[in-house]
């Protein structure tokens, strides 16, 4: 069994940001289940945002952020996503990493969906994620030890700390790490949806290990779906930035309607769940979305990645218009941490879209994603670092061969229920049908790592994070920001600032704020 005095799963920006900070005094641990360029970090477009503009202010940034979130944001976490990420972007920029400039050396400050100031920050056009990540990890070389393609099945627990992991390696052997401290940054779950810009990685691990801790998980039912998604012959193949829109492309409906004139006086530019719903009864009633790019001169050399991608696909961009539909993207609730990502079980951390600080609310706003992980992932660390290392703890696992071997479903099935019953607009009935079907499959102690194969695993974790977000959805009856109920289609005051506990000790709660 080896040692380490911090352990980080996952590789995207929350976790390099929280190793950077933490790797000059302790020995720490990165161990991701791929490689490390292999998450949603490394695939985000669309930037940065920070309120870095002259005309721009913090005061702005928090007030987007929350009018975003529909008033389900913790306000002291906002404070601290804005604050401190401005001072986290200024460090970076002067330590090198290469954003966007104009011809006078002045960074190009871009505008999307519910910003009221142009202030999001690019890298490569439309490569920000790559680049931060490869800024980090040049950064990292030599000072952190990396596993690559390794599974991590579980946290280890004992006597309510958490003491380290299991994990396996390609071969289906198992390996334990120890460690005082396990820092949780697994992303998000988007896998759990037949369509979404998540990484294949991104199949809610993180979310459902916690569950199995006894982690509380929080506003589970809070689910983005981006608008614009390249869409072809009814398959995705991938994100359309919201600085498209922000650049200023417009959608139309294949009869040439500007539908989003009308439905909110931000137009394309309006919150995402607003625009992923126009969207999404379009193509109810059968007919085809696009945006049309007509407007956006050098589209090729302001968008490289999305024009690469848009022509792999067929797609003749001197056309002007990219076929497009809605697409799982992003997860507002998670594991419930405190603003140095401490979860309820000592010892493990949680932080970036594995976590749920509350900054997000109930819908992110645009860019806020690595942000939100640059700096929480770095509060984190700066709160490790204060902190006895503790005693290296050994421990077993052979109980677990008790546990009797369950049929888990595949992952079509699973994306299937999640897609009809749990999707962009939610009804009761339907909510119920797949809290029903998952209840089958969940399992509420760490899974039995010698008999199920990594494939087994993480399929029981996509079930798991289905279940959590599908239990979260039923109880909350009302709609606010990424939660939408065709049963209850408003917000009610009465629902504001509850949050929905789920936990392996009980099964549902409401707490207030």
């Amino acid at each position: 069994m080896t040692h380490y005095d911090v352990i980080i799963v996952g590789s995207g920006i929350a976790a390099l940001a929280a190793a950077k900070e933490l790797c000059e005094k302790m020995n720490i641990l990165i161990i991701t289940k791929t490689n490390t360029t292999s998450s949603n970090s490394h695939l985000a477009q669309g930037g940065i945002a920070c309120a870095i503009g002259e005309d721009d202010d913090l005061n702005f940034h928090y007030a987007d952020t929350v009018k975003a979130g529909c008033r389900h944001n913790k306000n002291e976490a906002v404070k601290m996503l804005v604050n401190e990420g401005k001072n986290i972007i200024s460090s970076l920029i002067e330590a090198g990493l290469p954003f966007d400039r104009d011809a006078h050396g002045n960074l190009l400050l871009g505008k999307e969906g519910a910003h009221s100031y142009s202030r999001i920050i690019h890298a490569g056009g439309d490569a920000t994620g790559r680049h931060a990540v490869q800024f980090f990890l040049e950064n990292l070389q030599g000072r952190v030890q990396i596993l690559e393609n390794q599974f991590v099945c579980d946290v280890v627990v004992k006597e309510g700390r958490a003491v380290g992991i299991v994990a396996k390696t390609e071969d289906e052997q198992l390996h334990f790490y120890s460690s005082p401290h396990v820092i949780l940054a697994t992303g998000g779950c988007g896998q759990i949806y037949d369509w979404t810009s998540n990484h294949p990685n991104a199949t809610g691990d993180g979310l459902a290990m916690a569950f199995r801790a006894g982690c509380r998980l929080v506003d589970m039912e809070f689910t983005q779906f981006h608008p614009t998604m390249l869409s072809v012959n009814d398959k995705c193949y991938g994100l359309i930035s919201e600085a498209v829109r922000g650049e200023g492309a417009i959608l139309v409906d294949e009869t040439g309607e500007r539908f989003m004139e009308g439905t909110h006086p931000m137009r394309e530019l309006a919150p995402r769940d607003v625009v992923a719903r126009a969207i999404y009864r379009k193509r109810k009633k059968g007919l085809q979305v696009f945006l049309d790019i007509s407007r956006i001169p050098f589209f090729r050399e302001r968008f490289p990645t999305i024009s690469q991608m848009c022509t792999k696909q067929g797609i003749n961009l001197d056309k002007g218009k990219i076929p497009v539909s809605p697409g799982m993207h992003f997860l507002m609730g998670g594991i419930e941490t405190d603003l140095v990502g401490r979860t309820n079980i000592a010892g493990l951390y949680a932080v970036g879209e594995a976590a749920c600080t509350g900054a997000h609310g109930a819908n992110r706003l645009a860019s806020n994603s690595l942000l939100e992980g640059l700096v929480f992932g770095t509060r984190a660390a700066k709160f490790i670092l204060k902190r006895k290392l503790g005693y290296k703890e050994k421990f077993e696992i052979s109980n677990y061969h008790t546990v009797k071997k369950k049929k888990i479903p595949e992952k079509a099935e699973i994306r299937q229920v999640m897609t009809n019953w749990v999707g962009i607009e939610r009804k009761g009935e339907n909510l119920a049908k797949a809290v029903a079907w998952f209840e089958q499959y969940v399992e509420s102690h760490p899974v039995n790592s010698f008999l199920y194969t990594i494939d087994e695993i993480e399929r029981i974790n996509m079930l798991t994070a289905g279940y959590l977000i599908a239990k979260g959805a039923l109880q909350r009856t009302e709609s606010r920001g990424g939660h939408f109920r065709t049963d209850y289609p408003a917000e009610r005051v009465e629902w504001e600032g509850k949050r929905i506990v789920l936990t392996n000790q009980q099964e549902v709660g409401v707490e207030n704020e």
